[in-house]
């Protein structure tokens, strides 16, 4: 029987479905125009990430900053950058967020407060706790996603360890896909993320990063407690990348049949079915919404084409604070 909820909760979840339905259509767009030749440099795409994405940007305010991976395009557009502005940007245009300079691995937006992507591994930790230094005491959050190979760098340690020294309003956001570029996590680290945060005695918990109301649930909570003064928290959000490292990785070292396992976790496909299920919303009305978001970055693709090279004598001034 068909549980249909409040229209507004419809409305905000449909919202987010089509956010996760932007990152899925955005990242094979990318890699089809970098096997063109268009997108220079290297990629890693979050094909398959969009849940843990998508409900922890809808959480936060374009006050709060957030520090995202080199596996960022999700980050950005989960905070609401555009993706004319942004897929400029990854073919080097003028008209990109940082006029052409940044490329696929460092894009800033401070509009909607994405302080930066780190090419670094972990660099993203550092980034958001000096930010929420800056923050004590306003209500404001820094947030800082990074992958399960994080977790064994520097960064971590100190970084985590300070925020709990000095109660800083700092939300770390693990997106454990499984895999640390081409290693299996759990062959190279001892122990857990969740037993490194308790041994400092951070609030943290591990969740289903593949499921939207999931997450938004378990970083409302922690977000009440670090915007209240608590000091920082931890999210371990399991989820997992559909595609490999980079643009040049084929993921043959993934055990057969695993990629297909978590397909049918798919954060699309269970937000989808749970729209219709929970939600009343018809297999029609998802299907035009679908064939609206494609149809939307066909037109973003063509204008990113057509869009001029930055001039080198120039510089960028689409930075603002």
């Amino acid at each position: 029987m068909t549980q249909v909820q409040a229209p507004e909760e419809t409305t905000l979840y449909l919202d987010l479905y089509r956010r996760m339905l932007v990152i899925r259509e955005f990242e094979e767009l990318v890699q089809s125009l970098f096997l063109k030749g268009l997108v220079h440099g290297t990629t890693h795409l979050c094909s398959g990430q969009e849940a843990t994405e998508v409900g922890v940007g809808s959480l936060l305010t374009n006050e709060d900053r957030v520090a995202g991976t080199y596996r960022g395009h999700g980050h950005a557009l989960a905070l609401g950058l555009e993706p004319q502005k942004l897929l400029d940007e990854l073919l080097g245009r003028a008209t990109g967020i940082c006029g052409g300079r940044a490329g696929s691995m460092n894009v800033v937006d401070l509009e909607h407060g994405l302080i930066g992507c780190f090419g670094i591994v972990g660099g993203s930790i550092a980034a958001a706790t000096g930010a929420g230094l800056a923050f004590r005491g306003t209500g404001k959050v820094g947030v800082a996603f990074f992958g399960d190979g994080a977790i064994n760098q520097a960064y971590f340690y100190e970084c985590l360890n300070f925020a709990k020294v000095f109660s800083l309003p700092v939300l770390f956001v693990n997106e454990n896909n499984v895999y640390g570029e081409y290693t299996r996590s759990s062959d190279v680290t001892a122990g857990t993320a969740m037993a490194r945060v308790e041994a400092m005695e951070i609030p943290g918990q591990t969740i289903d990063g593949n499921d939207v109301w999931a997450v938004r649930e378990a970083v409302g909570t922690a977000l009440e407690g670090v915007r209240g003064g608590e000091g920082p928290a931890f999210v371990e959000a399991l989820t997992y990348r559909f595609v490999g490292h980079s643009r040049s990785d084929p993921g043959k070292y993934r055990p057969e049949g695993e990629l297909d396992s978590w397909r049918e976790r798919d954060p699309l496909k269970r937000t989808r079915e749970r729209l219709v299920a929970d939600y009343g919303v018809s297999d029609d009305a998802l299907d035009q919404l679908e064939a609206e978001v494609e149809a939307e970055l066909e037109a973003v693709r063509d204008a990113a084409i057509e869009a001029p090279f930055p001039d080198p004598a120039q510089p960028a001034t689409q930075f603002k604070g």
